[in-house]
């Protein structure tokens, strides 16, 4: 637009600097390219991925607590509550198998750092429209156990359909998520706000 044409069209009322967004736009992308970055802890100086180094940090007591749901009818959810199911106590079993899988989760995600776990526990609760776990875990280390608690939720939720798919196939895993966890640099942390995963009609 041209000086001429864009004085005349604030004198009608319904113009403005058109450059201004652009301008600011350009501002705006110069700064977050002057911005340094935060270098990636999971990489070295070639951009290789790397396990981070965490032998100058302090051992400290972590704790953490992930939690998950697996959605079934209310056909299955009775068989549960009535012993009915076909492979046996699911609820059990997925409690065991969750504190197994707590202890291996360094030999499922490729980063995790092998940590001396001090105390496991796993609970399942049935509910109307399936059932709740809950996984604590908890270490003296130098990093945390978020990824345990939420392998040993994963794990026990898998259990749980592995356990009941000869009733129900159309079984859901949902709502797997940290609730909270406590200790290391970052602090504590305690999730908000209401569960998901609810079953629909």
């Amino acid at each position: 637009m041209s000086a001429k044409r864009e004085r005349a069209a604030r004198r009608r009322g319904c113009g403005r600097d058109v450059r201004a967004p652009s301008l600011l736009l350009q501002r705006r992308v110069l700064l977050y390219l002057l911005t340094p970055m935060k270098p990636f802890t999971h990489m070295d100086d070639q951009g290789r991925v790397a396990m981070v180094d965490t032998s100058t940090k302090d051992a400290s007591v972590r704790r953490a607590v992930a939690s998950g749901r697996v959605l079934m009818s209310q056909e299955t959810v009775a068989a549960l509550r009535a012993h009915r199911t076909p492979k046996g106590d699911p609820i059990e079993t997925a409690r065991i198998a969750g504190i197994m899988a707590a202890k291996r989760t360094a030999e499922l995600i490729p980063l995790c750092h092998p940590l001396p776990l001090t105390h496991v526990d796993v609970q399942a609760s049935i509910e109307e429209d399936g059932v709740t776990l809950t996984a604590e875990v908890s270490t003296k280390a130098q990093t945390g156990v978020e990824m345990e608690a939420l392998t040993a939720v994963s794990v026990a939720a898998l259990t749980v359909y592995d356990m009941c798919k000869a009733l129900e196939k159309g079984m859901t895993i949902t709502a797997i998520r940290l609730e909270r966890k406590e200790g290391g640099k970052s602090g504590d942390y305690q999730r908000q706000g209401q569960r998901q995963g609810q079953r629909q009609g």
